[in-house]
């Protein structure tokens, strides 16, 4: 399965319908989260078939396919699955200041993809045009259509084999930052993200002015940038390396001191990209614990480094024990890329990392028992 984006081109009928089952999968999306919400605390659960032919019959009410009802009812049971099983927070109701701007058509064999033309989205919107670009071949499974800043996108699921990424024979321990975006085993530094900088004078105008439309374009602008500059990063060091260990970092008390450094990095997003596509390639990928990294000499294993927020000053040091002389970021990317060999050497077969391991329990997850977030 992949999932490919494309901006569509909808006619004004079609537009205005759109919005117009936007405002009511609203309601529809409200009515799933409060109903499981109220039916846990009574102990009450269901199956995902069960809950959604409670909306059977409701689809001629409101003029909407009731398959398009059930696929938003979907969404609301999985996010309360997740919530359940401590994945995410608890899910929060739409309106005026944070809306619905997704509907998902699953329609089977009536789906298809023609060069210019989506055929088939729902008998009340027919064809829908999009920007010529090539499509991978393949069973189109379902078409998410999304509301953005900038106009109306689907993103096509297509039963098909992704591209195969050629992997390298080399092996690179990766050291997250935020004066540097990447530091590698190798000794290279990749520079830290400047999306977020560049746009932040012309942000703060809109902002400033009130201009809600023009701010969310600027966001989804630099979200595309940052999003363009991940795959390109994520490619290139998969497409090089037979391993990679990746160092874990406590992000979330990060952020808490360096806010807009951790959010312009997005090196979750990244970390990502090189899970899937490592998987893709053939290519190992691996998380390692984080701890000592900095502090460990890569020579002697000694720990003679600078410690605490007031060693984060200290960018170059020598190790008391052996006189080698280190920079901070390439001593943690050697110590993360010898750690990760080690556990490979372990192990004996391919590692798998947190971001698989919480991806098995969210598909095997059900939300079976109440918890805190359903008080």
């Amino acid at each position: 399965m992949i999932n490919y984006t494309v901006k569509l081109m909808p006619t004004p009928r079609q537009e205005r319908q759109l919005k117009r089952w936007l405002v009511n999968l609203t309601g529809v999306f409200n009515w799933a989260v409060r109903k499981i919400e109220l039916d846990a605390a009574d102990r009450r659960y269901y199956s995902l078939y069960d809950f959604k032919a409670l909306l059977n019959g409701h689809g001629a009410k409101v003029g909407i396919p009731v398959q398009v009802l059930q696929e938003v009812a979907a969404g609301a049971y999985q996010a309360w699955r997740e919530c359940f099983s401590g994945l995410k927070r608890k899910p929060r109701l739409k309106g005026r200041r944070r809306r619905l701007n997704w509907i998902v058509f699953r329609q089977g064999s009536q789906m298809t993809v023609r060069a210019r033309h989506v055929d088939g989205l729902a008998v009340a919107l027919g064809s829908m045009r999009f920007h010529r670009q090539e499509i991978p071949s393949g069973t189109l499974k379902r078409v998410r259509v999304i509301k953005r800043a900038s106009g109306w996108y689907g993103v096509l699921t297509i039963d098909a084999d992704p591209a195969a990424i050629p992997s390298g024979s080399g092996s690179v321990g990766i050291d997250p930052g935020f004066s540097s975006l990447l530091t590698l085993s190798t000794g290279e530094k990749i520079d830290r993200a400047t999306e977020l900088s560049r746009s932040a004078r012309r942000l703060a105008q809109a902002q400033r002015g009130c201009r809600h439309r023009l701010t969310a374009r600027l966001q989804e602008r630099v979200g595309w940038q940052r999003k363009d500059r991940n795959h390109k990063l994520s490619r290139r060091l998969v497409s090089e390396n037979q391993l990679i260990a990746w160092s874990k970092d406590r992000h979330s008390g990060i952020a808490k001191k360096f806010g807009k450094s951790v959010q312009s990095s997005a090196h979750y997003q990244l970390r990502e990209m090189l899970l899937y596509k490592s998987l893709i390639g053939g290519a190992q990928f691996l998380e390692v614990d984080a701890r000592n990294s900095t502090r460990r000499c890569s020579a002697c294993q000694a720990l003679t480094g600078p410690t605490g927020w007031a060693g984060l000053k200290v960018r170059v040091w020598d190790c008391s024990a052996c006189g080698a002389h280190h920079d901070r970021d390439i001593n943690a990317a050697v110590n993360t890329l010898k750690l990760g060999q080690g556990i490979c050497h372990e192990s004996g077969h391919e590692a798998v990392s947190g971001i698989a391991t919480k991806a098995r329990r969210r598909s095997s997850s059900r939300p079976q028992r109440s918890s805190t977030c359903a008080r």
